[in-house]
């Protein structure tokens, strides 16, 4: 009768062992399930958000950049007033200078 007994412990810690190693595989498998849908979340997520800053990033270089033709203009323009300022100044100068160079050219030094 005790070796009865013990055959159907021994057959019910087997019987618990297998029951047991199966709710591990079970939420083992649905663990790697909820990762998975994780990551796939996480990369849509990723994808739609590089996206946007991509969006975000050219709407900001055309507003930095407008029209290459306001550009071209405005630059011109600055090349202009420049070009002016500095024939201006030498203008000013121009004399001054000529006399310095007359003066050293028709001085001689002994």
């Amino acid at each position: 009768m005790e070796a009865n007994r013990r055959q159907g412990g021994i057959k019910l810690l087997l019987a618990a062992e297998q029951e047991a190693q199966q709710i591990v595989n079970a939420a083992r498998s649905e663990k790697m399930g909820r990762l998975k849908q994780a990551q796939e979340e996480t990369g849509k997520e990723a994808a739609e958000y590089r996206a946007q800053m991509e969006l975000e990033l050219q709407r900001k270089i055309t507003e930095s950049c407008g029209d290459s033709g306001t550009n071209v203009e405005r630059l011109e323009q600055e090349t202009d007033a420049k070009i002016h300022h500095f024939k201006m100044e030498a203008g000013k100068i121009s004399f001054d200078v000529s006399q310095m160079l007359l003066k050293h050219i028709t001085t001689v030094n002994v």
